[in-house]
């Protein structure tokens, strides 16, 4: 479906064509959405910056998600959370371990430089695509917190049920590709190999220096 990531941020930077020129902040979630969000703020001619989302585990269990936060947002399944007893103890922990990493890695991404100001402005969130949104909602929602007045969800590819789960959260969602079944990001790229720390702070670097 895509060739790899700057082929999806191609396609996404035709589809925003409309924000071209308007107070618009591009926001990449780390690492390999950066690499699409990348490409739509070059073609788009505004700004690059990142949001930081991390998934908050379940106990024994990492890879299930009991929901997802962002600095100083919570997205968390409280169902899900009930359903397993995990212990407000435990959430406290991983989630302050969570905020702990968003620190650093903001920090990692950035170096000395602030966050690119939402304030009053529309902020297009974008990762490589969305599997179940527990971290794209909080992205969004951090999105909203830092004044934004309008957060687009754009995204390459997404299974149906993300309209129901992220349409509340965002103003507007923008999924080039709905396929089913849907199983991971990655079968509908050719090429989507892993993206470095290096990667992001490279692509940022280049952004604020103009080039």
């Amino acid at each position: 479906m895509f060739l790899d990531r700057r082929d999806a941020g191609e396609r996404l930077a035709e589809d925003l064509r409309s924000l071209a020129g308007q107070d618009v902040v591009v926001l990449g979630i780390p690492r390999g959405g950066v690499e699409v969000a990348a490409v739509v703020a070059e073609q788009l001619g505004v700004p690059l910056d990142v949001v930081v989302p991390r998934k908050v585990g379940a106990p024994g269990n990492p890879e299930l998600g009991l929901g997802a936060v962002a600095e100083g947002v919570e997205v968390l399944d409280d169902r899900l959370i009930s359903m397993l007893g995990v212990t407000d103890d435990y959430l406290r922990r991983e989630i302050a371990a969570q905020q702990d990493e968003i620190r650093r890695r903001e920090a990692a991404y950035r170096g000395n430089r602030p966050p690119v100001d939402l304030n009053g402005k529309a902020a297009v969130v974008i990762d490589d695509g969305v599997a179940t949104g527990g971290t794209a909602a909080a992205a969004i929602q951090w999105a909203r917190s830092r004044g934004a007045n309008r957060v687009i969800l754009a995204v390459p590819v997404a299974p149906a049920e993300i309209l129901g789960r992220l349409g509340p959260e965002a103003d507007e969602l923008r999924i080039l590709h709905m396929p089913e079944p849907f199983y991971a990001v990655g079968q509908w790229y050719d090429e989507f190999g892993q993206v470095s720390d290096e990667r992001v702070i490279e692509l940022l670097s280049k952004t604020r220096n103009g080039s």
